[in-house]
């Protein structure tokens, strides 16, 4: 009996190992920290590609779907060509990639339906590439501010609005390790094809509850670390270089004030601030506004299109992300809930599976 023990197990264990070393290594996801009705995102593997699998997937890196500062981002046909991917490739040095690794390793803990998903990643040469679910309907910059396209309907806003609160939510008190995105801005907002927000890049994101990107000490030429984008970068953090959840808030607030206005966070051609036009009207506005005074910030674009006490609600949020003092804030969750009490038609927004493009 005992050989017969020993001979079955010796078989059960040369049958567990695999039966080819080329096959493609799966990666666990760390991300157990999914949480029901916006959490919980599909499958917890993320596959390792190699460079040659990379090069093929891409065709040779033959089509740049998008572009950053140091990287770029190319057009994938996964799974025989029967299901598309986006590959973002980091180029640069050993600073960079230590970028990408500390990127990698967050998206690794990462399942959410509002953050875009990892599906794999190639860490074979100097230049890293990660690969992820392809986002066909482009992001909230193009669909908001581009001026050839279908204007985006007010419950399609409030939806966007209520679920990337959901993603910060997640990222900020849902995670083990607590986690600042660091670029919150509607060109890091993908959309679906049902028009639900997706958060990507996560470049210049941070784990803990904060971190200090400049010391005091540190020389002029270490400030260009300093991350963010014109527009949504909270001015506590440029003053202090201390990164902390706060700055996803105040960012998560010019969202809000762009979806109600329709107007850019940053204007360029004018050199002008969206908040710096609306931050100092906000609280008189949301608390003893008029009717009118509250249509008057609205979108024109929207023909009216849109329910006045839910206006008022994101303008009075949009405030209190706003606000000068970090610690005076309201978290993602306080957010969702002045979301819920405020807004009727919350409930056409509590999952993201729905389609957002209401009326």
């Amino acid at each position: 009996m005992g050989f017969l023990f020993r001979f079955l197990k010796l078989r059960k264990l040369r049958r567990s190992k695999p039966t080819s070393a080329a096959q493609p290594e799966e990666t666990e996801s760390k991300g157990k920290d999914s949480v029901g009705g916006g959490g919980g995102g599909g499958e917890g593997f993320v596959r390792k590609f190699s460079w040659d699998e990379i090069k093929n997937v891409t065709k040779d890196f033959s089509l740049v779907i998008g572009q950053g500062g140091f990287s770029n981002v190319y057009l994938a046909n996964l799974s025989g060509n029967s299901r598309q991917g986006a590959v973002k490739v980091h180029i640069g040095g050993d600073r960079l990639n230590q970028v990408f690794k500390q990127e990698l390793d967050i998206l690794l803990r990462l399942r959410h339906d509002n953050i875009v998903k990892l599906l794999g990643y190639c860490n074979d040469l100097e230049e890293g590439a990660m690969v992820f679910e392809y986002i066909p309907n482009g992001n909230l910059q193009e669909k908001l501010h581009e001026r050839n396209n279908e204007v985006l309907p007010w419950k399609t806003r409030t939806a966007i609005a209520y679920q990337l609160a959901q993603a910060i939510e997640y990222l900020h008190e849902k995670c083990t390790l607590q986690i600042i995105h660091g670029d919150i801005k509607a060109s890091n907002i993908l959309l679906d094809e049902r028009f639900n927000c997706k958060l990507c890049d996560f470049g210049s994101a941070k784990m803990g509850f904060s971190s200090t990107v400049m010391p005091p000490s540190c020389s002029r030429t270490t400030k260009q670390v300093m991350i963010g984008s014109p527009g949504y970068t909270d001015p506590h953090y440029l003053r202090t270089g201390l990164a902390s959840k706060k700055n996803d808030v105040y960012s998560l607030g010019v969202i809000i004030l762009e979806l109600v206005t329709g107007m850019e966070a940053f204007c360029p051609e004018r050199g002008q601030l969206l908040t710096s036009i609306m931050a100092p009207n906000l609280k008189a506005i949301s608390e003893v506004g008029t009717a009118v005074e509250v249509a008057e910030l609205v979108d024109p674009r929207l023909g009216g299109e849109f329910d006045l006490d839910e206006a008022k609600a994101m303008v009075s949020i949009a405030g209190l992300c706003l606000h000068q003092s970090p610690t005076v804030r309201p978290s993602a969750s306080q957010i969702m809930q002045i979301m819920k009490e405020k807004m009727g038609s919350i409930d056409l927004l509590l999952s993201p599976a729905k389609d957002c493009r209401h009326k």
